[in-house]
């Protein structure tokens, strides 16, 4: 991929579209091609179609599509998979019909079964049933490998599938209804930090264990895979690290300087009990995270009350 070259970011304004906006223009490349949901919905495949006709992109990071927490996703399934069912299509089978030279499908580690074996590795994928408070998404998301794989092996298509674990960073959905964890706990501390107010409500009990990978880890992840990956099959992508949700919240409330008492509400859902990727493929082709957690949360607490007047809800990517 030379700094020239014709480079498709599909859900640019989302948390990974955006962080691979920045990561490319900062290592010099002139030529990236974006479009907003408003002017193309990838849900429409003439419309997709047509824009890859025109564009011509050379290369293209698929990063656009229909995101959410467990609420979002346990009350509207339906919307969850239509959306990333006909978007991973309609951009994997554009790509191919006009001769993308790579392209990189993003996806999450939620594809892998509820009960699988931890570290989660890529070969357990279709082992048994998944998470099902996100099974729709999860779903698309297989759905949207198994594409990118057989385009490669009938027709040879350069398409490689990246499965991140839990992101978070600048640009992140910090909506209460629609957002995922760490956003949702450090916009509920920095409310109740402003408003006074003594005890911040955690869902669900704050034993499940989990990892996080900042999102600008992510941008320089899919550099490396588009620069030397060629394979089938999902690539895990994140730190092999995890720690439980009552860690990762007393470490938000240091963060944001909030002195108030942290309440976990067992009645609301806890999601999987653990989830951490087995990083060992990614490791061995020579890419490690960089981000230290405690950092990021840092940098991302910043951001936050920077923009908080801009940030975004729950949307469909484009």
């Amino acid at each position: 991929m030379q700094l020239t070259d014709r480079i498709y970011v599909a859900g640019h304004g989302g948390l990974v579209g955006s962080a691979l906006i920045r990561r490319l223009k900062a290592d010099g490349y002139t030529n990236i091609l974006t479009c907003g949901s408003r002017e193309l919905d990838l849900r429409d495949q003439g419309a997709t179609r047509a824009f890859f006709e025109a564009e011509r992109p050379q290369y293209v990071f698929l990063a656009a599509a229909k995101v959410g927490g467990i609420h979002a996703n346990s009350t509207r399934p339906a919307e969850f998979l239509y959306d990333n069912l006909m978007i991973a299509a309609n951009v994997i089978h554009a790509a191919h019909v006009t001769g993308v030279r790579k392209l990189l499908n993003l996806g999450s580690t939620c594809i892998y079964p509820r009960d699988a074996a931890q570290p989660l590795r890529e070969d357990a994928l279709l082992t048994g049933p998944l998470e099902e408070t996100n099974r729709a998404y999860a779903v698309a998301k297989i759905a949207a490998i198994e594409l990118c794989d057989q385009y490669r092996a009938q027709y040879g298509s350069d398409f490689v599938s990246a499965m991140p674990t839990n992101l978070y960073g600048p640009g992140d959905n910090f909506d209460l209804m629609g957002s995922h964890v760490l956003p949702a706990l450090i916009r509920k501390m920095v409310d109740a930090r402003e408003a006074g107010t003594p005890t911040v409500s955690v869902w669900g009990s704050g034993t499940p264990l989990r990892e996080f990978l900042h999102v600008d880890d992510l941008a320089d992840a899919c550099l490396f895979l588009m620069q030397h990956v060629s394979e089938p099959g999902p690539i895990n992508v994140g730190t092999g690290q995890d720690l439980s949700i009552r860690e990762v919240a007393e470490q938000i409330r240091a963060v944001v300087g909030y002195a108030g008492e942290l309440a976990f509400d067992a009645s609301k859902p806890d999601g999987t009990p653990r989830k951490i990727t087995d990083v060992s493929r990614i490791h061995a082709m020579g890419w490690h995270h960089r981000i230290a957690l405690d950092e990021g949360l840092r940098s991302t607490v910043e951001w936050y009350l920077a923009h908080r007047g801009q940030v975004r809800g729950e949307v469909v990517v484009g």
